[in-house]
């Protein structure tokens, strides 16, 4: 076996961090008691034969207690706040029933899901209105894989967002279930979603009242729903699948004593070879599964995990019995196929703070195709983020309907950890990440910055995936539509109707 170097920093250009911000609010370590971390549980499918798995997804509003005193309101998937965590086994026919009763109209986005555009994707162009239902149906076919259920309703997804409509979907393979990992889940395989809030009188969410073009935050952190968590560790080794389920916030996540953890898995699944961190930054939408090993500690200790210098979480120490399972230097092995010849290089910019982000110069059209790729082709994507470094931010960059790869970064080789499979990439101000990029489905799908108040602000765009030898011709939502029925939903005429972004 050999000995693997240990990354001890961010990687991400430091000028650039969302500390800088002129509204950065920091995160502060919670005053109340440490409370049991929540751990969402399995949804059950309503069947599942050895072809096929049928589910019932349902937004729905509830209360949860966050904070000692009045419950807090929320929306969440088949649970008060945040949801059940759905799990797809690969190869097999995937059907769903939508299901909305939430009091307004919200959308299903599968994110890091190879389904097809846009229907069935569940971007803007798939709302489920207050009361009904629809169906979807798909072919699961991709490696396991830590993805994400949000809410995608242009211009208010950031809003749905905070208010809960976010949980982590799992693909499984039998690649993956032959690897040395832990995979018990809620014991030693545990989703970790992080995100921040702001409480307001009585405990409530005031999305409104925090509102920064920028990108919302709050200074408690709130982790899987859970305020000031811990967690009894009763095995050595541990599998955690982070989720960076903030709208703004960037996790730079190290442990106690900088404990050595390692990095199994990115966005799009399993890496091909293990990386070893005591620290490691996630931009919004980012996914990384860590294994963390406890050899050393006894019973009674606690190990820390921290976001910059704030406690976000406590792993109380059990006893557990001896594990000297090792990882292989080799893991899987990923797709990387040849571009296409003659194929053209895309080009996408992301430019713009506060009300002003465009991508390629432009605000976001419903009804407007941006970019085109031919269904089966191998193409390079340039992304670039056109910020001043003194004064600009990582932009993390979202492609919906694939998982890609990242080729360089301004020329140079991407970051250690970036060299699986992905769908979100941060890029930094000044910089140019070169992406290869192929789709296995037909349809019309979103590309945009994932900090999430900049895709409802115009950073965002849509693109074509076709074939020339069957052109389809696609019913796109149109923004008045949504607005109309948004203010019906909340009881306004649409001249008093106000949602952030919806001017863009």
């Amino acid at each position: 076996m050999s000995k693997r170097t240990v990354y001890t920093d961010y990687f991400f250009d430091e000028p650039a961090y969302n500390t800088h911000d002129g509204g950065f609010i920091p995160l502060e370590e919670p005053k109340t008691p440490q409370e049991p971390l929540r751990i969402p549980e399995l949804l059950k499918p309503d069947e599942e034969t050895s072809t096929d798995m049928y589910y019932t997804v349902i937004a729905q509003p509830g209360e949860v207690q966050l904070l000692p005193g009045a419950k807090t309101k929320t929306w969440g998937f088949n649970a008060p706040f945040l949801g059940k965590t759905i799990l797809f086994k690969n190869g097999k026919t995937i059907h769903i029933t939508l299901k909305n009763e939430l009091p307004e109209l919200t959308t299903f986005h599968w994110h890091g899901l190879n389904v097809p555009g846009p229907i069935t994707d569940g971007g803007c162009h798939a709302p489920v209105y207050p009361g009904e239902s629809t169906q979807i149906e798909f072919k699961c076919h991709q490696p396991a894989a830590t993805l994400w259920l949000h809410a995608h309703p242009c211009p208010a997804t950031a809003e749905h967002v905070w208010k809960g409509l976010a949980t982590e979907v799992l693909v499984t393979d039998d690649v993956e279930a032959k690897l040395p990992f832990p995979r018990n889940f809620g014991v030693d395989d545990i989703p970790v979603i992080l995100q921040d809030r702001h409480f307001h009188k009585d405990n409530q969410l005031d999305y409104i009242a925090d509102y920064d073009p920028d990108g919302v935050q709050g200074p408690t952190p709130v982790i899987n729903g859970t305020v000031n968590p811990y967690f009894d560790v009763t095995t050595q080794r541990l599998r955690l699948r982070l989720l960076d389920g903030a709208n703004r916030r960037e996790w730079r996540l190290h442990f106690s004593d900088d404990l050595k953890f390692t990095q199994i898995a990115s966005d799009g699944g399993i890496l091909p070879e293990p990386v070893d961190f005591t620290h490691l930054m996630l931009t919004c939408a980012e996914r990384a599964e860590i294994i963390v090993d406890f050899k050393g500690h006894k019973p009674g200790d606690v190990v820390t995990l921290y976001c910059d210098d704030v406690p976000v979480m406590h792993f109380r120490i059990h006893e557990f019995a001896a594990d000297n399972t090792e990882l292989p230097d080799h893991l899987v092995d990923i797709p990387d196929p040849e571009v296409t010849a003659g194929a053209p290089v895309h080009k996408v910019v992301m430019s713009g703070m506060d009300e002003e982000v465009m991508m390629n110069g432009k605000k976001f059209d419903m009804q407007r195709i941006d970019d085109r790729q031919q269904v089966g082709h191998v193409e390079y994507w340039d992304i670039s983020n056109t910020n001043d470094m003194s004064n600009g931010m990582v932009h993390p960059y979202h492609m919906h309907g694939t998982q890609f790869r990242v080729v360089s970064r301004n020329g140079h080789a991407p970051y250690p950890n970036e060299n699986g499979l992905k769908d979100t990439v941060g890029v930094n101000p000044g910089e140019t990440v070169r992406l290869k990029v192929w789709f296995e489905h037909l349809g019309v799908y979103m590309n945009h910055c994932h900090i999430i108040e900049h895709e409802d602000g115009g950073m965002m765009a849509q693109f074509e995936v076709y074939d020339p030898e069957n052109p389809k011709t696609y019913q796109l939502m149109d923004m008045t539509t949504l607005m109309n029925a948004f203010a019906k939903e909340r009881g306004v005429a649409v001249k008093d109707l106000y949602i952030p972004g919806m001017d863009m």
